[in-house]
């Protein structure tokens, strides 16, 4: 029987699926995940376009409109949907998760850092790029840029992204390659962008496979403080899980702890 302290914490956890890019086993995979690392209460919500062979305690929706002109199939900025002003039946404070990441300790510090609007800092995923830094503007923006894979939010707190993007979806296309760069500036213009610790969202090439000639000695391994490792970039989880992801230049050695942590 829940309790109303049970609904005072309630909180929720949020992905989507659409294509075929993604099995159902990804979705599973993910739910059970949380299951492990997050006692407080919670919903585990998908929303997708097919819920076949997905868990049964998986709550499904239908994916959320963007409220783009009547026929438009264009999926590639389908996220900004999730901050419509009502989404399904959903309240209050919500976790959004990439498929393709896999949880390795506990989320609640995700729901306890203080903040209105947290997202990894993608600059955090990945090696400097000197020669970005031959445009200053460009470089200082991209600095700013947060990753989608991993945010919290409020829900139906920050419907002004998605306005924005519904008054002209050529305009924000042209101006911004990915709809996480859009994000971020509308985020940062609303005074709302801030960060997850950069210790606790972890690149998985770049956070745990040892550096160059190391990584023919010595296997990946987990940072200390990580909760969540991340696939941004190549290469892909589905690869690496294969034994694959290999370059010339950088093994990718025995990852059992981390295909145990996400089939669990």
């Amino acid at each position: 029987m829940s309790t109303a302290k049970d609904n005072e914490n309630l909180v929720n956890v949020l992905c989507m699926k659409w294509g075929t890019l993604y099995g159902a086993e990804y979705v599973n995979n993910l739910y059970r995940g949380v299951k492990r690392h997050l006692k407080r209460p919670h919903r585990f919500v998908c929303f997708t376009d097919n819920t076949a062979g997905l868990d049964e305690g998986i709550e499904t929706f239908p994916l959320p409109e963007l409220g783009l002109p009547a026929g438009s199939k264009d999926r590639r900025w389908q996220k900004l949907a999730l901050f419509r002003r009502e989404l399904a039946d959903l309240k209050g404070i919500a976790l959004f998760l990439d498929l393709d990441l896999v949880i390795v300790d506990d989320l609640e510090p995700l729901f306890q850092h203080p903040g209105k609007f947290l997202i990894i800092r993608d600059d955090d995923l990945f090696r400097t790029k000197p020669l970005r830094k031959l445009n200053p503007v460009r470089d200082k923006f991209l600095a700013s840029v947060g990753n989608s894979s991993v945010f919290r939010y409020e829900i139906g707190a920050h419907a002004y992204i998605l306005d924005t993007y519904v008054a002209d979806p050529v305009a924000a296309m042209s101006k911004y390659e990915i709809s996480q760069q859009f994000q971020s500036a509308q985020l940062a213009a609303h005074g709302n962008l801030q960060y997850w610790p950069r210790e606790w969202c972890v690149s998985f090439k770049n956070a745990c496979v040892p550096r160059h000639i190391n990584s023919f000695w010595r296997d990946p391994r987990l940072p200390p403080e990580a909760k969540i490792v991340v696939f941004a970039g190549s290469p892909k989880m589905s690869e690496v899980f294969e034994g694959g992801g290999q370059k010339w230049y950088r093994r990718i050695g025995n990852t059992d702890w981390l295909r145990k942590a996400w089939r669990g």
